[in-house]
């Protein structure tokens, strides 16, 4: 594998409004040059409007692969600068949506992150992108990056490397848990959980429930 590192650094570069219920959004994300420091809830400096869905410990910062931007660019026929998804971090040379759930990162000299959850796409994504049917189309290509855990607090800047210092063993990834879950996934994440190899944030329970109910099991 080539050597993994981070192409750009985003935050918020204005609250923009937005026809949704919190009208205004904080999608538009921008690079920063430069150090930023990373806290448990993400880059200083950085927001999101609606705590509700975005944010928190558990989706502190929000990765996209450079791979994947890449096949949005080909698709949509336009540049799709870093920022454009919404992402925190876009990076090379590994894959935000094929990592493994629970998988940590070491990111520079000191950053150390945990990747948690898939993102799922939304209507205000959709208005970001001004793209018809984008929800459906993004969720369909099941490029949709990871959202990461904060383990060790720091700064990072574009250039940094990017280690994978932990690897778990149940092998389920953020794109297969996305886009096609089974039992077989959900009980191997459950095993993972309960033994203490990773922590699996609190909404995973309910996609458990959902999960069971669709197979009827």
């Amino acid at each position: 594998m080539d050597t993994a590192s981070v192409l750009a650094v985003c935050r918020v570069h204005q609250l923009l409004e937005d026809p949704g219920s919190v009208g205004v959004t904080a999608i538009d994300k921008r690079p920063v040059a430069g150090p930023v420091r990373v806290h448990k809830l993400g880059l200083r400096g950085d927001v999101q409007a609606s705590r509700v869905h975005h944010g928190g410990e558990d989706q502190a910062l929000y990765a996209y692969s450079q791979d994947d931007a890449d096949y949005w660019a080909a698709e949509l026929g336009r540049e799709l600068p870093p920022g454009i998804f919404g992402e925190n971090l876009r990076i090379a040379g590994i894959s935000a949506t094929n990592a493994i759930i629970g998988e940590r990162w070491k990111i520079g000299l000191d950053v150390e992150v945990e990747v948690t959850s898939p993102r799922t796409p939304c209507a205000t994504f959709q208005r970001r992108m001004r793209e018809p049917h984008w929800v459906k189309r993004f969720g369909d290509a099941g490029r949709i990056g990871t959202y990461l855990r904060v383990v060790r607090v720091g700064s990072i800047q574009a250039g940094d490397h990017i280690h994978r210092i932990f690897l778990p063993t149940h092998g389920v990834t953020i794109g297969k848990w996305f886009s096609d879950p089974t039992v077989e996934d959900m009980e191997a994440l459950r095993d993972a959980d309960a033994d203490g190899e990773i922590r699996l944030q609190p909404e995973y329970r309910g996609e458990f429930e959902k999960l069971q109910r669709r197979l009827g099991v």
